[in-house]
């Protein structure tokens, strides 16, 4: 029984700060936009060479998510990244960029 401690506190601990997030911070499109800020600027919004993708339509968004993640669209990073998603989370991320203006 022991060893099931460590993980059940680890699961209160975790619950406990998820809470003290802000509520932006649980939603589950912008958790998955938080990656792409990295490369892509806040909200999409490019600062350098990186194509800026927040404004843009969420049909263009998830046609080059999918032809990341298959391979039909070459790139060093983003089929690595795109590999990763879900339908659903490819989905959630079109959404959520194409609201970025």
């Amino acid at each position: 029984m022991t060893g099931r401690f460590p993980l059940a506190a680890m699961a209160i601990v975790i619950g406990a700060s998820m809470g003290s997030l802000p509520a932006a911070a649980q939603d589950k499109p912008f958790a998955l936009a938080l990656s792409c800020a990295a490369c892509h600027g806040t909200d999409g919004k490019s600062p350098g060479s990186i194509p800026t993708i927040g404004g843009r339509s969420a049909k263009e968004i998830k046609e080059s998510l999918i032809a990341f993640k298959s391979g039909t669209r070459p790139s060093t990073v983003m089929k690595r990244l795109a590999e990763g998603y879900t339908d659903q989370d490819i989905d959630a991320l079109a959404a959520y960029f194409s609201k970025r203006k």
